[in-house]
């Protein structure tokens, strides 16, 4: 009589115990959990700022400030899955990097797309009126009111790198018919212009009030410095996030920042909490 096979006795546990396997349940809690701590993880962006341009954008005592600098703070707060530094830079470098791609963004450009086809824009942050402001003895002596044919054979100051004076001013500078003295920042200019340096100076009236306040604050105001006049009003420009439109494989989360960023600043501007920040801040 053939006898039955022996049964197969029953694995014995070792001195640590049987290993378990992992239910599917517990497998997929585990994968959405890393799912869920990588969706969480903030997206680094760094923005660049104007070193140089009160009250709109600046360095004080080594700290980024101005009106644009707070709105762009302000706006960051809303947008919770971005961990966003500012940094500051000279102007003119700060386009040249969005020329080569090498920053993503930049506040506060002008409205340039021609001149600047590498950039596109956010939604407008601030309206500036543009002017400008002459020697009040030469604005005595000859008439300075249709621009830029009144102001021929003048040497007129602006800040370096900024886009300001319009085609018609463009034409003119090139013909030689008026000079363009450009140095960095509202002050320099300003100071140049009080001397006699030079004969008018392009810019937002905000900044150019704000900053003679302040060189005449801090005892800057010489009495050999010659009067100022504001001659005529340019227009109205709007200051800008700018964006690079190149090295898309460096900024993959640019199409979805700009879109929530825009929204935030369009909800700002309709709740009049912008006006409410420049008003506070010309108040400090």
């Amino acid at each position: 009589m053939r006898s039955l096979p022996e049964p197969v006795p029953p694995a014995r546990r070792g001195a640590r115990g049987a290993r378990r396997r992992p239910s599917w349940a517990a497998l997929c809690a585990l994968l959405c959990a890393l799912a869920g701590a990588a969706a969480a993880a903030p997206v680094d962006v760094t923005i660049y700022a104007d070193d140089h341009y009160p009250p709109y954008s600046y360095l004080d005592n080594g700290r980024l400030t101005g009106i644009y600098t707070l709105i762009v703070q302000r706006a960051l707060e809303r947008l919770p899955g971005y961990r966003v530094q500012l940094l500051p830079v000279p102007w003119k470098r700060g386009v040249l990097m969005l020329e080569k791609g090498q920053a993503f963004a930049l506040y506060p450009p002008y409205f340039r797309p021609a001149e600047r086809p590498f950039m596109k824009y956010s939604e407008a942050m601030l309206t500036e009126q543009l002017v400008v402001f002459c020697n009040a003895g030469l604005a005595r002596m000859r008439a300075l009111k249709v621009w830029p044919d009144d102001y021929s054979g003048l040497r007129i100051g602006m800040n370096a790198g900024f886009l300001a004076g319009g085609r018609e001013f463009d034409a003119a500078v090139k013909a030689g018919r008026l000079s363009v003295d450009a140095v960095h920042g509202s002050r320099a200019n300003l100071l140049k212009l009080l001397r006699g340096r030079i004969d008018c100076y392009v810019n937002d009236r905000l900044s150019i009030l704000w900053e003679l306040e302040h060189i005449k604050k801090e005892g800057l105001m010489a009495a050999s410095y010659l009067p100022l006049v504001e001659t005529v009003e340019l227009g109205a420009e709007q200051g800008f996030l700018g964006y690079t439109e190149l090295s898309p494989e460096h900024f993959p989360f640019r199409a979805d920042f700009v879109q929530k960023f825009n929204a935030v600043l369009r909800e700002m501007k309709r709740s009049g909490e912008i006006k409410e920040m420049v008003t506070r801040f010309l108040l400090q």
